[in-house]
């Protein structure tokens, strides 16, 4: 980028941040815990667990908005919500998916006002930012809301509702070959066909009553409610992979049922690890699963019909952790 390019939008980012904070920066550190009611040291923890640039005391880049966000919080400990056990490992979280969100949202931003023939791409950023922020900041909200009213359904429908361990199956799908392939694409086909990979399997585990946890690259983890939504899930994918005239990679899938402990949009426990460790071993276009899996699906007794599965059981393997893994590799009768 030559030193023009950078200068103009380095002009920009005075005009951007008031757009974006509301205000010119005019508060230290100092007078915004005083104006909360909050001391620094609180603040400075909340704010490190946020992810944010560390400021000194007599550092003004603070405004009316930090205030109240601190006031919110206090407000928040005092109703229960973020108590001492629970406010370190939620805040991180917010702090981690907003950054990742901004960043993402930044970037996209500057790539449109880049491309925009004849006009000053420092100008354009801050014209668009003026233009995208509030509608970007409503539908944030809107997906806040719907997935908030989901997890309360979910949540309703538990048996124990304060307890974080639910009966799920586990899965994850991952692109076999993925590093030779990515070798052989640019930076703009290797995002694309990440991004089409990702777009299909989180459409798939829709499609089956599951959830997206995250996706790792050429890896994503879900989980369903039922051994059946799982294990459809994960042949439907091996299947598309299966398809040369499907651009949908190849794929390899493992499947544990069982306890999972579920917290802040994440799932752990050893059920997770056997499906990792089952996705390691599996080979190309198949789908591995645990005994626990396998018994729910075809039956608890060995001669009972598989119905619309056939199950096969593999050599036990040695994986770190587990050294007696007894996967079966499942396919439709």
């Amino acid at each position: 980028m030559s030193t023009e390019g950078t200068s103009g939008f380095d002009g920009a980012l005075g005009a951007v941040e008031e757009l974006v904070l509301g205000e010119r920066p005019h508060l230290t550190r100092v007078e915004v815990s005083e104006a909360a009611g909050v001391p620094v040291e609180d603040a400075e923890a909340l704010w490190r667990q946020l992810g944010f640039t560390h400021h000194t005391d007599d550092e003004v880049a603070f405004v009316d908005s930090d205030v109240e966000a601190l006031q919110l919080a206090r407000d928040l400990m005092g109703f229960g919500i973020l108590g001492p056990d629970s406010q370190a490992a939620l805040v991180r979280t917010w702090g981690r998916s907003f950054a990742r969100l901004a960043d993402w949202q930044v970037a996209l931003l500057a790539r449109v006002a880049s491309e925009v023939p004849g006009e000053n791409p420092a100008e354009q950023i801050t014209m668009l930012t003026a233009e995208v922020l509030p509608r970007l900041e409503r539908l944030q909200s809107y997906a806040w809301r719907r997935h908030l009213a989901s997890a309360g359904s979910r949540l309703l429908a538990v048996e124990d509702a304060t307890s974080p361990v639910v009966r799920q199956s586990v899965g994850f799908v991952d692109i076999v070959g993925f590093t030779s392939h990515s070798k052989t694409l640019d930076d703009s086909e290797l995002v694309d066909w990440i991004e089409g990979f990702e777009d299909v399997a989180s459409g798939l585990v829709l499609d089956h009553g599951g959830r997206v946890i995250k996706n790792i690259g050429d890896e994503v983890l879900f989980v369903a409610d039922t051994p059946l939504d799982a294990v459809e899930i994960a042949l439907e994918m091996t299947t598309r992979g299966e398809d040369e005239d499907d651009p949908f990679p190849a794929v390899r899938a493992g499947i544990a049922s069982g306890d999972v402990v579920a917290r802040l949009g994440d799932v752990f426990g050893p059920v997770v690890n056997v499906a990792a460790r089952l996705t390691s071993v599996a080979r190309p276009g198949t789908v591995l699963v645990d005994r626990e899996t396998r018994d729910v699906l075809r039956g608890t007794d060995p001669d009972e019909d598989a119905g619309p599965y056939y199950f096969r059981r593999v050599p036990r393997v040695s994986v770190k952790g587990y050294s007696r893994l007894e996967p079966w590799v499942v396919r439709r009768s």
